[in-house]
């Protein structure tokens, strides 16, 4: 008996729908969470950037970057303001969160001043309730200061707690991007004058946000936010990590 070519028709209509839904890669969220040298900068800041900026535009179309970063933020203060339970809250299977602080924890004369034993304890809440949501929680150790001595070498000022990082990702197992290690590494390639490049120093006149000039050794460039954001993505490929398949665009050392 001959089928009828109306309900053929459909049929294959349906399975080029059904092959083309199989193909269309899942949803991916990738949160960013730290403090001001990864957040989305006010325009009254510019030419200040933070690398979660032009991170976001490494990624294909199903990844969507949800930057969290805020400014002068520690990992205590980030909890403590209800920052941190909203993005778990809304986590995924297959969600990524990336977690860099430091910066505003290990200075003890701020208020976002977080001890050694909480930092890490602050670090391993993060992972633990990202996993519970079966998302992938990814350490980041915080970014190096522009901080050159005397004699032209650069200075470790994230020592203890970029070590805490490290203990906390080995002890539970968690991908780390030592992204400390490799911004000195950059820095010291670039030497005590180029460097400048990648930081927020402007003279006199030169941007109308600082009519008297800006010498921030903190806080990026745009730049040198690429140039972080860079080491980043080229620190996921090399883990090995499933969203490296989604990155896009080619990274630069």
């Amino acid at each position: 008996m001959n089928q009828n070519p109306f309900l053929k028709i459909i049929a294959f209509a349906l399975l080029i729908g059904l092959s083309a839904h199989t193909l269309l890669p899942e949803p991916i969220t990738v949160y960013l969470i730290g403090d001001s040298t990864i957040s989305i900068k006010e325009k009254r800041y510019y030419p200040e950037t933070g690398w979660g900026m032009p991170f976001a535009y490494f990624f294909k179309e199903n990844v969507t970057v949800d930057n969290r970063a805020m400014n002068g933020r520690s990992t205590g203060s980030f909890i403590a303001e209800n920052r941190w339970q909203p993005v778990a809250d809304h986590l995924s299977p297959g969600d990524y969160v990336l977690i860099q602080f430091g910066h505003n924890d290990e200075v003890k004369t701020k208020k976002t001043y977080t001890t050694e034993e909480e930092f890490q304890n602050n670090l391993i809440r993060f992972v633990r309730e990202a996993r519970a949501k079966k998302a992938h929680p990814v350490l980041i150790t915080p970014v190096a200061r522009r901080s050159f001595n005397e004699q032209g070498q650069l200075e470790d000022t994230h020592a203890v707690y970029s070590q805490l990082v490290r203990k906390v990702a080995k002890a539970h197992k968690v991908p780390l991007i030592d992204l400390d290690k490799k911004s000195q590494s950059l820095l010291t390639e670039m030497g005590v004058e180029n460097s400048k490049l990648l930081y927020l120093h402007l003279a006199p006149g030169e941007h109308p946000n600082y009519p008297q000039g800006k010498v921030d050794n903190t806080h990026f460039s745009e730049l040198g936010a690429r140039k972080m954001a860079q080491l980043v993505l080229a620190e996921i490929r090399e883990l090995g990590l499933d969203l490296a398949d989604h990155i896009v665009n080619p990274t630069q050392k």
